[in-house]
């Protein structure tokens, strides 16, 4: 039996990072789970219920500033929706260690780009890109695959979107993020539930530190400069990444 006291110490730790950072919620949340001792489908789908209610409070001050951008979300939804119904029902066939080593390697190369400095023409070329609608949807949709088949909201792959493909800066990216991962995590549930994934156990341990956590964390978001909310994000990808992926090739060597 996984110690539950150290379930709720890993939703402590990924609420305050959702807070700060408007990402890192079941894309960490899995790993750490893994690392506390929770079978793999269950540690990739068990922080679901709690995502939800997570990105809600943690969205709270990017919608107050208008920093998240409703549209866009919106325009997200439309391809992220069926392509996570998709994307979970895909993840019974690939299997909860290799989702797992996924979850991990994956944040390296997207912590890499997010380190790199965004051009005011890059950017430019962005906001133009933004209008080409079906394009956006198509790019959600290809995060959605993703987010279905590792369980999580998929903020970890919007965040970089956003910013690198699609013009916005970093508060915006993260705000709009935040609504997009609130809502996509509904039908990620229902799907994950359906599939017998979630330890609802391990799912209220989970959100008894996630919850609080993400609401103190979201008030100190104001602190943050755009330029060392992006570094910071980027630094931590890497490092968890890089760690989390070492460990579990160890671990199946």
């Amino acid at each position: 039996m996984t110690p539950l006291p150290l379930v709720t110490a890993a939703g402590a730790a990924v609420g305050g990072l959702v807070g700060i950072f408007g990402v890192g919620g079941s894309s960490i949340a899995g790993p750490l789970l893994a690392l506390a001792g929770v079978p793999s489908l269950a540690a990739i789908a068990s922080p679901l219920p709690a995502a939800i209610p997570t990105a809600m409070v943690a969205a709270r001050p990017y919608v107050r500033s208008g920093d998240a951008r409703r549209a866009a979300a919106a325009w997200t939804l439309l391809g992220a929706v069926p392509a996570t119904v998709a994307g979970g029902l895909l993840s019974r066939a690939v299997g909860g260690p290799a989702l797992l080593l996924a979850s991990g390697a994956i944040l390296v190369p997207v912590g890499l780009r997010v380190l790199l400095p965004v051009s005011d023409g890059a950017r430019e070329t962005g906001a133009r890109r933004r209008q080409d609608r079906p394009l956006l949807v198509a790019s959600a949709a290809c995060v959605g695959l993703v987010s279905g088949l590792l369980a999580n909201g998929g903020g970890f792959l919007l965040v970089p979107l956003y910013v690198l493909a699609f013009g916005l800066r970093m508060r915006q990216a993260v705000g709009t993020s935040l609504l997009v991962v609130a809502a996509l995590s509904v039908p990620n549930l229902i799907t994950h539930w359906a599939l017998g994934h979630i330890d609802w156990a391990v799912a209220g341990a989970f959100a008894v530190g996630a919850l609080p956590a993400s609401f103190a964390a979201s008030r100190w978001t104001g602190h943050f400069g755009a330029g060392r909310q992006r570094r910071f994000f980027g630094l931590f990808l890497i490092a968890f990444g890089l760690v989390f992926t070492a460990y579990r090739l160890w671990q199946g060597s």
